[in-house]
């Protein structure tokens, strides 16, 4: 099934049949076939929720969708902790939506991440139903219209009291498909290095949906726009313009932070750790190449790669994968190369990459922030943020 994965991602992202190999295109009529009937089915599913044969379910707080265009790698998850993170140091408490995908990886970094914040999480595919047990667990608070001095005046009397424990805003992550909630906000992600491939529909390309979806974002974010030519981030931007006049864009990238050595998750590595040494970036998610970009701009000697598909849990014969290049790099550079490998890797599996030892096996740590280009700054953000939900920040706490 790996291989399956990758031989499909691979014609996914060719910009040419010329660089397809037979096998590869011996597979596009059947991919071809595959995406015509999975537009018609996002087609009538589409239409169903249009004349309301299927029901949207409204809830009683702001929602917040954080979504894409196209599989993987686009950086939602690292923004619905952006968002969580904003609206938490204001007192807010968020709900975090999440269908729990690929063994919870993203959900357990959230966790992680969000420590010690009034953050709540819920994880299934009925989300709505999800919220609604939260809500009705939690309570909620309607942003728009409460006093924050009398929120803040009952929070000092009673210490984090009940206000804190009420629902003020929920973050769908990944959920611009997920037509059966009622989102008041839509933020799409775009992947700035890869973005839509070969514009295809899946399987035959990467896209869950025509690039005419756009029209639905209230804004689009182009991801790891660091690692992108300003040439071709004015390209991105005037193609999305193209499709929806006007729509705010903003840019962000992964700020890598520290490294932590798998085993020892509380003691933080810093970055120079990497400096002139032999690396192995082993990854499973929708977009290794941001990941190994950043590794690269370490100082790294020299930096190998094995990249695995999205989601992609690590078995035994995995690991002999990675010793067997382990020891190959250790045989050429005549020292042991380290192993680093992203959060969403180390939370899926953390006790299978214990196997890899004696080499060290370092986990990358790195935060979403926004980039000051073309008028988009953090402030921007959170202005837009405010600006489109109709409330005004409270002081933070």
């Amino acid at each position: 099934m790996e291989k399956v994965r990758r031989v499909v991602n691979e014609i996914a992202y060719a910009h040419t049949l010329s660089h397809l190999t037979p096998f590869h295109r011996s597979l596009l009529p059947f991919l071809s076939i595959a995406s015509t009937l999975y537009k018609l089915a996002l087609s009538l599913r589409r239409s169903l929720y249009r004349h309301r044969f299927f029901q949207v379910q409204r809830l009683p707080v702001r929602v917040i969708s954080v979504g894409n265009l196209s599989w993987g790698g686009n950086g939602k998850t690292p923004m619905v902790e952006f968002i969580a993170l904003c609206f938490s140091r204001y007192g807010i408490s968020p709900l975090v939506l999440s269908r729990g995908y690929g063994g919870g990886d993203e959900v357990n970094m959230l966790r992680r991440h969000l420590l010690g914040t009034p953050t709540k999480f819920g994880i299934g595919a009925n989300r709505a139903a999800v919220a609604s047990h939260f809500i009705k667990k939690y309570g909620y608070i309607d942003i728009c219209k409460s006093s924050w001095h009398e929120k803040q005046y009952l929070e000092l009397k009673v210490q984090d009291s009940l206000y804190s424990e009420k629902i003020g805003v929920v973050v769908l992550d990944d959920a611009m498909q997920h037509w059966s909630l009622w989102r008041d906000l839509d933020i799409v992600m775009v992947n700035g290095l890869t973005l839509w491939g070969n514009l295809q529909l899946m399987p035959r390309g990467p896209l869950r949906e025509p690039l005419t979806a756009l029209r639905r974002a209230d804004a689009v974010v182009i991801h790891h726009a660091d690692l992108v030519s300003e040439h071709a981030l004015k390209d991105i931007e005037s193609m999305i313009l193209r499709i929806k006049r006007s729509v705010p864009i903003f840019f962000t990238k992964m700020d890598p932070t520290y490294l932590f050595e798998v085993g020892t998750i509380n003691i933080k590595i810093p970055l120079t750790a990497l400096h002139e040494a032999t690396v192995l970036c082993v990854s499973a998610v929708g977009s290794a190449e941001p990941f190994v970009k950043q590794i690269q701009k370490m100082g790294a000697l020299y930096v190998d790669r094995i990249d695995f598909s999205d989601h992609h849990i690590f078995h035994a014969r995995d690991i002999e994968i990675i010793r067997a290049k382990l020891r190959e790099l250790e045989g050429k550079f005549g020292s042991k190369p380290i192993v680093v490998i992203t959060e969403k890797d180390y939370d899926r599996d953390p006790e299978i990459l214990k196997q890899l030892y004696p080499f060290k096996v370092f986990v990358l740590c790195s935060a979403l922030k926004v980039l000051p280009y073309r008028g988009s700054t953090e402030d921007s953000f959170k202005k837009f943020l405010k600006d489109h939900l109709k409330f005004e920040w409270p002081p933070a706490r």
